[in-house]
């Protein structure tokens, strides 16, 4: 409404420029920042435990190798002479070598022997027999093998290994303990905007004169028109997407898969070409025979007989972390210091023992088939033996009659090959 005489009115006038978050929003702002802090402290010990487990993991499978060398050490060398001082420091070297075993402890017909890293760190002598010490850093995996000696019966060799690797542990708790902070200074920085910005502004009021009258809801909602406009400008971003949130989540899907997998209880396929390398290579340094064996399965039925299968395979042929997935459904099986011919007859002992395990899945003879490859005094890699097993395995495949299928190489002519290649 408009009045021809000039009245003077008090008007209500806003800032024209805002910085400060309404006091309406800041449980908003609160409840998405608690969710992001608790998103980040639960990837942080999501985190942290999912790498602890595959560190001790880790260090379980360095240590069992490195048990099986240093047990064939003490082996090899006790046939040439037990316990005499080249014996004694041999062994000491073939300890300090090793990065996970911290103690051994070798038992003969004349006594029990210790052998340490460290003196007193690890072997404790209690009645004049030496015992290994509980500590939490050590792994209660039992290391244990005998030591066949003619000279020397009863002799076995024992060890104690660490449950991890210390740098590596202290390096995850540093990266874990960065995340966390991250989370603490996320939820600081918050409650210190939250008193800086999050607060009612104090209206300007001015006396000014004005020709035309505005009615009081006119005024209001004039007032809460300009007060939403100049408001709002987080709520772009909020629609926008910048939060985070999803980021956390991507990387709690993206968690290492383990050592083993949990469809068939052996190793991962992909950790095969690693593990078979090194094996290549630790029997190539000692001159030992290695047999690779790939199995494939036809009538399985579903997931819980192969892991059956699995399982049977390491009774028979090897331990757990020699066995991987092949395919499928298909196991490739590494047996270090084993020849082609014994090989060949675990296979055969494997084969009737599944047939007769599952009758119904294996209702054919061509149900399993199994290629087997050896090193053979040959100086090659995991490429070419896999290649090999490979070929028995589809030889095997071709003719259901002959389910079993071994590639014998003659070495004379591979290192004719060889140098003529050269």
């Amino acid at each position: 409404m408009k009045n021809n005489q000039t009245d003077k009115s008090w008007n209500i006038q806003p800032q024209k420029k805002s910085t400060v978050i309404p006091a309406r929003y800041a449980p908003v702002i609160s409840a998405i920042v608690a969710a992001l802090c608790i998103i980040i402290y639960l990837t942080a010990v999501v985190q942290a435990t999912v790498r602890i487990y595959l560190s001790i993991e880790k260090s379980k499978t360095i240590a069992d190798r490195e048990f099986s060398s240093i047990a064939e050490t003490a082996y090899t060398r006790g046939m040439y002479g037990f316990m005499d001082e080249e014996y004694k420091e041999t062994i000491h070297e073939a300890l300090g070598k090793t990065t996970r075993l911290e103690a051994l402890i070798i038992s003969g017909p004349d006594g029990e022997y210790a052998f340490e890293k460290q003196k007193d760190m690890a072997v404790a002598w209690v009645d004049n027999s030496p015992r290994f010490i509980k500590k939490f850093n050590f792994s209660n995996q039992n290391y244990y093998r005998p030591l066949p000696l003619r000279d020397s019966r009863g002799a076995n060799i024992r060890a104690v290994a660490n449950a991890f690797e210390y740098d590596e542990f202290l390096n995850i708790l540093k990266q874990t303990l960065f995340i966390i902070m991250i989370g603490f200074t996320l939820s600081f920085l918050t409650m210190l905007l939250q008193l800086l910005l999050v607060k009612q502004e104090p209206a300007q009021i001015s006396y000014q004169e004005s020709s035309e009258l505005h009615s009081a809801e006119d005024s209001s909602a004039d007032y809460k028109s300009t007060d939403c406009k100049s408001d709002e400008p987080g709520s772009h971003d909020k629609k926008s997407g910048d939060f985070p949130t999803a980021e956390y989540h991507a990387a709690e899907t993206t968690v290492p898969r383990g050592l083993y997998s949990a469809r068939s209880g052996i190793g991962w396929e992909d950790y095969l070409k690693d593990r078979l390398e090194s094996e290549v290579h630790r029997c190539s340094s000692t001159e030992k025979d290695l047999v690779l064996v790939l199995i494939e399965f036809t009538d399985l039925t579903n997931d819980n007989m192969y892991k059956q299968s699995a399982e049977e395979a390491i009774c028979i042929y090897s331990s757990r972390d020699l066995l991987f997935e092949y395919g499928q459904w298909g196991l490739s099986i590494i047996l270090p210091g084993t020849s082609l011919e014994t090989a060949i007859l675990k296979s055969e002992k494997y084969y009737q023992y599944i047939m007769k395990k599952f009758p119904r899945g294996y209702d054919r003879t061509s149900g399993v088939f199994i290629g087997i490859t050896s090193r053979s005094g040959r100086l090659l890699n995991a490429d070419r033996l896999k290649m090999e097993a490979g070929e028995a395995l589809k030889k095997a495949k071709s003719d259901p009659k002959a389910p079993i299928i071994a590639f014998k190489s003659d070495p004379e002519k591979y290192r004719e090959f060889i140098r003529n290649k050269r």
